[in-house]
């Protein structure tokens, strides 16, 4: 069974995109209880939505492998 991890994120811009160029965003993400961990990426995108979308992929990724390291030691 896999465990829900919510989380939120704020985006800042570095570089907005352009129609030949990604963007360059750093993404702040924090877990809900009890994932409450914070993780701050910087990602290339289109836009600050796909920017925020990738980094909470990550970090749900991320939390989600460390809790199943964790569990596999118990």
């Amino acid at each position: 069974m896999t465990e829900f991890i919510g989380a939120s994120a704020v985006v800042d811009v570095i570089r907005p995109a352009t129609p030949r160029t990604l963007g360059a965003f750093k993404v702040e993400v924090w877990g809900r209880q009890p994932h409450d961990y914070v993780r701050i990426y910087d990602i290339s995108a289109k836009n600050d939505t796909i920017a925020a979308q990738q980094g909470i992929q990550r970090f749900v990724k991320e939390i989600g492998a460390m809790l199943a390291e964790q569990n596999a030691g118990n």
